[in-house]
């Protein structure tokens, strides 16, 4: 029988030996800080990595929210727009109006005036047809005074005029020929009450200036016992329209009208409707 083999492990001369260098002196703390260090700025590379790869993967865009058109926002802006239109139509209308209220205002004064002067001719045909009754009343009612009465003499005075009363007609007889102009009060223009009261006033006789007051303004007399010096009115006492003087032999002078002046006239030519007597 053959014995077993033991198996010879040879080993190194210095393999129990001991390692004579010297070991590093390291401290814990300052491993470490260096661990930190270097965990540090791998975290930091990894966060700029990962930051870089998600720029790159999604670009940054900027979103402008704009405010939504909303229901009510859409009638506000339609009932907006409406209003302006109906401020515009009424703008519109009330210049029309203005326009209008304008024109009625022209047209208003322009019928004013037309009217006025109608009136003013319709007073003028009135007046003269007032004038053309009364003459013709008169000639229906009057003797002619200029006519020879029954016992052969006249209805007038043919005396010579003495005193105060030729004083006035010798006034009146100076201003023959002068103008007739309404208002007139002489020296060279009368109208018929002007002219009677300043030739009364030559004498110291006060009358008043209008021939509605001067027809009342002495004693009424007849016509058929009418005096050098009477006043005659044509119309009623106070309210008479025309006055002259009675200058003898059936005439009298007077401021007429605008077209004759004053003018010395028969009574025929135009009988009086009375007479006063103040001297």
């Amino acid at each position: 029988m053959e014995e077993p083999l033991i198996p010879v492990v040879l080993m190194s001369h210095t393999a129990h030996i001991r390692s004579h260098r010297k070991p590093r002196n390291r401290s814990a703390s300052t491993i470490a800080m260096r661990a930190g260090v270097a965990g540090g700025v791998l975290s930091t590379l990894a966060v700029a990595g990962a930051s870089a790869s998600a720029n790159a993967a999604e670009p940054v865009t900027q979103t402008l929210e704009l405010p939504t058109l909303t229901a009510d926002m859409a009638t506000q802006v339609a009932q907006s727009a409406e209003a302006t239109q109906q401020a515009a139509a009424d703008y519109q209308l009330q210049a029309e109006r203005d326009a209008a209220a304008a024109n009625a205002a022209k047209q208003a004064k322009a019928d004013l005036a037309q009217a006025k002067k109608k009136a003013a001719e319709a007073e003028r045909k009135a007046e003269a047809a007032r004038k053309t009754a009364a003459a013709a009343s008169r000639s229906a009612e009057r003797t002619v005074l200029s006519a020879p009465s029954s016992s052969g003499s006249t209805s007038t005075s043919t005396s010579t005029a003495t005193g105060s009363a030729a004083a006035v007609i010798a006034f009146v007889k100076a201003q023959l020929g002068d103008a007739y102009v309404s208002g007139g009060t002489g020296p060279n223009s009368w109208d018929c009450s002007g002219l009677v009261q300043t030739a009364f006033k030559q004498i110291g006789v006060s009358l008043p200036r209008v021939s509605q007051d001067q027809s009342t303004a002495g004693t009424q007399v007849s016509l058929s016992n009418l005096q050098p010096g009477d006043i005659l009115y044509w119309g009623s006492a106070g309210s008479a329209y025309h006055v002259a003087v009675y200058v003898g032999d059936g005439m009298f002078v007077g401021a007429q009208n605008p077209s004759s002046g004053v003018v010395e006239k028969p009574l025929s030519y135009d009988p009086p409707t009375g007479a006063v007597r103040v001297l």
